[in-house]
């Protein structure tokens, strides 16, 4: 439920676990099995959380339109909201 202001969301993720085992690599220019190093991966991981975290965002509000103006067709659900919006406006006058 919103008053109509702008929607602020604060995410969270937990970080991705560091591989103390690096795993199997080449290196690309010999094609030869090379050694990679343990470090930390998380940090390419918060980018990609920001458009996972902004389609869960669009995927529950429209499950929330969905659910306010639903319908059996997209035609319907565009009647009910614009009858809720005409409804609005009626009582701002």
């Amino acid at each position: 439920m919103t008053t109509g202001e702008p929607l602020i969301v604060r995410v969270a993720m937990k970080p991705i676990s560091t591989l103390m085992r690096p795993l199997q690599t080449i290196d690309l220019k010999t094609n030869e099995p090379a050694a990679a190093v343990a470090e930390r991966s998380d940090v390419t991981a918060v980018p990609a959380m920001g458009v996972i975290a902004e389609a869960m965002v669009a995927l529950v509000m429209a499950n929330a339109f969905v659910e306010k103006f639903g319908g059996d067709s997209l035609g319907e659900i565009r009647r009910n909201y614009d009858a809720y919006l005409d409804h609005i406006a009626q009582r701002l006058r």
